[in-house]
C-alpha cells in the first residue's frame, strides 16, 4: 500500500508518497504566500494551503496506482489560529506561529493569571506565538470576528477538515495552543474560561496515529482516489519530524535546523521544568516530549546569505571557514524575537566582537555558531532536570551543511546521527498514516524498522573545550543587552 505525508510548512507544503517498506516514491513541493500586514505580524490564507495541497496531491499521485493509496496524514506548522464561522468560512487570515502581536495578551496570561496557574492547567506558560494569546487578541481587537467563531483549529487540522469533514486535532499539536491539559490529554476547562470560548468550538482530540475519517466523496473524486482512503490525525511539525527521525520512546533526541530550530527530547514520562523554559508537550508516539524552540535557526543563515551577502550559494560561503572554536565574533540569533529559553518577543539579533580584521567568513561562522549556542541554551535546561543525552538525530534544511553539523556536535558535546532519509515532517506524516492504517502496530515499531542511521558526526574533545569557553561567553551576552530591546 501507499501512504501520503503532508508537511504544511510556513513557506510551502511538501508532500511525500511512501510505500509500506518506507521507500519514498515521490516528493512534491508547492509554495504559497506569507503576509506581513504590520511590523511583527505574520499571516497566511488557509484557502491557499488547501488549494496547493490538493494540486500537490494530484501531482504526487500522478502515474502511480491510485488504488494502492491507503492513508494520508500530516505534520504541520504549529500554534496558528484558524477560525471558521458557522458556514465554515474562514473568518480572517490565519495568525501564524511566528506572529508577535500578542505581547499584551501574553503578559496578561503570565503575570495576571500567573505562570504557576498556567503551568498547572496546561504544563506550559504563555509564549507570544501560542494560540490562546491570539484568541485573546482577537477577542479584544476584532470583537465582531471573535463573535462569529464557530470552530477554532490549527493549520494542518484545516486540511484534515477540508479533506474528511472531521473537526479534529491531535494531542501533540494541541499541546502548543495553551488550551490543553497536557498531562491528562484533554482540554483545560480553566483555559477555555480564561479565553472566553466553549469546548464545542474546539476540535475533538486524537492521538497522532488515530484515524479521524475518510476522504469526502467529492474530494476523492477530484483527486482520483477511492473514497475509503483513511485520514489520520497527524502531528505538529516537530513531533512529526521526530517520528520521521525515529525520536520516539524514552530518552531520544532530535535537533531540527529548519526556519525555526528545536531540540526535541522524547520521554515515556510526563515532566515539566520549574521555570517552564522548555515546552512540555504530548508526543505523537502516545507519550510525551520536552522541546526547546528558537524562532530563527536556518532562517538566520538564509537572511545572512540572501539579504546581506546577496547570494544563494550557501555552501560557497562556508568553504573558507576553518578556525572552529576560535571565532571572536558572536551572533545573537533573535531575528523574530526568541522563545526558549528567554520568552522575549522583543529580543533582536546582533553581532558583537568585530574588529578591523574581521572577515566575511568570521561573520558567516558566527551565524552558524550563534544558532548552535541558542540550541545549547535549551539543552542546558534539559540537563538541569537530570536528563543526560549523549547523541542526537538531526534534520531540517540546515542539516544539509557538514560544517553546521560539526559545529552542533562540538557545541553540544554530543554525537550527531545523520539518517538515510531526512524528510522531516512529511516522512513522519506518512509513517503515522501507515500506523493508522494498520500497516504497523505502533509508532516505535515503524520508526525502529524504517529509520536508518548512515553517518555519525563525533565531537572532537579539543574543539569541545574551545566551544565550551565560547559558549560561556555567549550566554552572558543576552542578559547584558536585554534592556536594550
Amino acid at each position: 500500500m501507499l501512504y501520503i505525508g503532508v508537511d504544511l510548512g510556513t513557506s510551502a507544503v511538501k508532500l511525500l508518497l511512501m510505500d509500506a517498506e518506507g521507500q519514498i516514491k515521490k516528493i512534491v513541493s508547492r509554495e504559497y504566500p506569507l503576509f506581513f500586514p504590520k511590523p511583527g505580524w505574520s499571516e497566511q490564507q488557509p484557502e491557499d494551503w488547501f488549494t496547493q495541497s490538493m494540486e500537490g496531491i494530484k501531482e504526487l499521485t500522478e502515474g502511480c496506482d491510485k488504488a494502492q493509496v491507503a492513508g494520508i496524514s500530516f505534520g504541520g506548522q504549529m500554534h496558528g489560529l484558524v477560525a471558521l464561522d458557522a458556514d465554515d468560512n474562514v473568518i480572517r487570515p490565519a495568525i501564524l506561529w511566528n506572529d508577535g502581536r500578542t505581547g499584551e495578551e501574553t503578559d496578561y496570561l503570565n503575570q495576571t493569571v500567573g505562570k504557576d496557574k498556567l503551568s498547572q492547567y496546561t504544563a506550559n506558560i504563555a509564549f507570544a506565538g501560542f494560540t490562546a494569546p491570539k484568541i485573546l487578541w482577537m477577542k479584544k481587537n476584532e470583537p465582531e470576528n471573535f463573535a462569529r467563531i464557530a470552530k477554532i483549529m490549527l493549520p494542518k487540522d484545516y486540511l484534515a477538515y477540508k479533506l474528511s469533514g472531521s473537526f479534529c486535532t491531535d494531542v501533540s499539536d494541541a499541546s502548543g495552543m495553551l488550551l490543553m491539559d497536557v498531562k491528562n490529554r484533554c482540554w483545560s476547562k480553566e483555559m477555555l474560561e480564561i479565553c472566553g470560548i466553549t469546548e464545542d468550538k474546539l476540535p475533538k482530540l486524537y492521538e497522532s496515529y488515530e484515524v479521524v475519517g475518510t476522504l469526502k466523496a467529492e474530494i476523492a473524486d477530484e483527486l482520483g482516489l477511492h473514497g475509503d482512503v483513511k485520514v489520520i490525525a497527524g502531528a505538529g511539525d516537530n513531533a512529526a519530524a521526530a517520528v520521521g527521525t525515529g525520536t520516539v520512546g524514552e530518552g531520544m533526541c532530535n535537533i531540527s535546523l529548519g526556519t525555526s530550530g528545536t531540540i526535541f527530547i522524547s520521554s515515556r514520562k510526563f515532566g515539566v521544568d520549574e521555570n517552564n523554559a522548555l515546552h512540555s508537550f504530548a508526543h505523537a508516539d502516545g507519550y510525551y516530549h520536552l522541546m526547546g524552540c528558537m524562532l530563527s535557526a536556518a532562517s538566520c543563515n538564509k537572511w545572512w546569505n540572501e539579504e546581506i551577502l546577496k547570494t544563494k550559494d550557501f555552501a560557497a560561503e562556508q568553504e573558507g571557514i576553518c578556525k572552529l572554536g576560535e571565532n571572536p565574533v558572536f551572533y545573537l540569533p533573535y531575528l523574530m524575537g526568541e522563545r526558549s529559553p528567554h520568552n522575549n518577543p522583543d529580543a533582536r539579533a546582533m553581532f558583537i566582537g568585530m574588529s578591523m580584521d574581521t572577515t566575511r567568513e568570521d561573520m558567516t561562522q558566527a551565524v552558524l555558531e550563534g544558532v548552535a549556542f541558542g540550541l545549547r541554551d535549551s539543552l542546558e535546561v534539559a540537563r538541569s532536570l537530570g536528563i543526560h543525552i549523549e547523541r542526537t538525530k538531526i534534520c531540517g534544511g540546515g542539516a544539509k551543511s557538514p560544517l553546521w553539523k560539526k559545529i552542533i556536535a562540538n557545541v553540544m558535546n554530543m554525537k550527531v546521527d545523520v539518517i538515510e532519509s531526512e524528510e522531516g515532517p512529511a516522512l513522519g506524516g506518512a509513517m503515522l498514516a501507515a500506523v493508522g492504517c494498520g500497516e504497523y502496530p505502533d509508532v516505535e515499531t515503524i520508526a525502529g524498522k524504517l529509520v536508518k542511521v548512515v553517518d555519525t558526526v563525533e565531537p572532537d574533545q579539543e574543539l569541545v573545550e574551545k566551544y565550551e569557553e565560547r559558549y560561556q561567553k555567549f550566554r552572558r551576552i543576552y542578559p547584558t543587552v536585554k534592556e536594550l530591546f
